[in-house]
């Protein structure tokens, strides 16, 4: 069974596979890489039985065309900002830190990859609610991971940890998922982007094969929730699995 799975699920992605492995007997051989450019591999021929995507664009993209069986949500997630914690000022909030033109902002690659995409969603709801405000942080925006002609980011790390340790930005807006992590490295400061903003990322899966319906049925089964919570997702697909076994056992 073959996988090809959003790249901020990495680290999750060990522990739901060893679960799923400990009620199925199967084992689950995966790629990773920005949901986009996962969806346009997909889309040029390249075999996989389920796609995990951090949008539902792309799955239903697939769907519509044909590709795909079934589309389900299973997880969501939320942006934080990521701040060198010596560029910081008494006083500051997310939105004043991101406001202040001589900081550097990165971000990662919208169409490429959905976290961008999520961020351009914010700036619209900045622009929004402070009309002039979005679009200057926009103009400042460096896309500089999730294309397909931006920087890699070494295996082990974090794109915000180390764009900002490497000098080449002050901040970066990424996935809340990775903010207990970031935490825990010295000269960092995360601070949280607040709900009523709107923008929510919903992680999709897309059943390319039957042969993969026992993974998605796990995904949102209340083990893998637990596990993806404990990681810093939020829940998803209750709706979808509400009524599906807990067991999972592929054929």
């Amino acid at each position: 069974m073959k996988a090809l799975v959003a790249g901020s699920l990495r680290a999750v992605w060990q522990p739901l596979m060893a679960a799923f492995y400990e009620l199925s007997g199967e084992r689950v051989d995966t790629g990773f890489g920005p949901a986009g450019l996962l969806r346009m591999r997909i889309e040029q021929g390249e075999s996989c039985d389920l796609f995990a995507s951090a949008n539902l664009d792309h799955p239903l993209s697939l769907f519509m065309a044909g590709r795909a069986h079934q589309v389900m949500p299973f997880a969501t997630n939320r942006l934080c900002l990521t701040v060198k914690t010596d560029c910081l000022i008494p006083g500051d909030t997310w939105l004043s830190v991101l406001s202040r033109p001589e900081l550097r902002l990165g971000t990662s690659t919208p169409v490429s990859d959905p976290s961008g995409d999520y961020t351009w969603q914010l700036f619209r709801q900045i622009e929004w609610r402070y009309p002039g405000q979005g679009m200057a942080i926009q103009q400042r925006a460096q896309c500089l991971v999730g294309g397909s002609e931006t920087l890699s980011v070494p295996p082990g790390e974090t794109a915000a940890g180390w764009l900002i340790n490497q000098g080449r930005v002050d901040m970066f807006i990424g996935y809340a998922s990775y903010a207990a992590r970031l935490r825990r490295i010295t000269g960092l400061t995360v601070l949280d982007i607040p709900e009523d903003m709107g923008v929510q990322a919903q992680y999709t899966l897309a059943l390319l094969d039957m042969q993969a319906e026992c993974l998605a049925v796990f995904l949102g089964s209340p083990l893998a929730q637990k596990i993806l919570i404990a990681a810093g997702f939020g829940p998803g697909g209750d709706e979808i699995f509400a009524n599906l076994p807990a067991a999972v056992g592929c054929r």
